[in-house]
């Protein structure tokens, strides 16, 4: 099994974690080795910022999911997971990258599927028809809560980010561990895109 590092909004969203961590658990998809990063200091630069947790905090783990709620995108310490995901560390190099759109938010009707035809006939069998996305306004248009950093790598045609509605993967033990799979898979051959700089307040 794969070590998964969870990203999310401890405060909103903490029982979508706890049941992700139930269905990894019960059906022997993954390990959860999240930690908490909510006590590194700001007084750390960037760069000591994004080695303390890919080579700490996230040390143990080769793919992230990141559980978009409402409130996601504002937080830094969610900026900063996804950021030390996609950062080769002298460590651990970078993760695969999973999102999850969780019930609620806008963009659960829209969906990401990098991988191909199996990726789309195991989690949308109904959809016949699937168009390439290669705009921010687009992508902004479809995904209005998504964190910044995820929409940059969206954009990346070397980048593979599967984006899913919590629908499709909660009742399907299948569907989440072929995506934790192809995104491990996969992981060492995303260009990341780290040009933007890290959040450092939450809004």
């Amino acid at each position: 099994m794969h070590k998964v590092f969870i990203s999310y909004h401890h405060l909103y969203d903490q029982d979508y974690k706890d049941y992700l961590v139930y269905l990894g658990k019960k059906y022997s998809i993954f390990l959860d080795s999240s930690v908490d990063t909510g006590d590194i200091s700001d007084d750390l630069s960037d760069q000591q910022i994004r080695i303390k947790i890919r080579d700490e905090y996230l040390r143990d783990s080769t793919v992230t999911i990141v559980l978009v709620g409402r409130e996601t995108r504002r937080r830094k310490h969610v900026d900063w997971e996804i950021y030390s995901s996609m950062f080769d560390g002298k460590i651990n190099k970078r993760s695969g990258i999973i999102v999850i759109n969780l019930p609620g938010t806008p963009g659960t009707n829209y969906y990401n599927a990098p991988y191909g035809n199996l990726e789309k006939s195991l989690l949308y069998p109904e959809i016949t028809s699937w168009m390439h996305i290669d705009t921010r306004a687009e992508y902004k248009r479809r995904y209005p809560i998504m964190p910044e950093r995820i929409i940059d790598n969206l954009l990346v045609p070397t980048v593979k980010i599967s984006v899913a509605p919590w629908e499709k993967i909660v009742n399907s033990p299948k569907s989440i561990k072929f995506l934790i799979e192809v995104a491990f898979q996969n992981r060492l051959h995303c260009n990341y895109d780290l040009s933007s700089r890290m959040r450092r307040a939450n809004s």
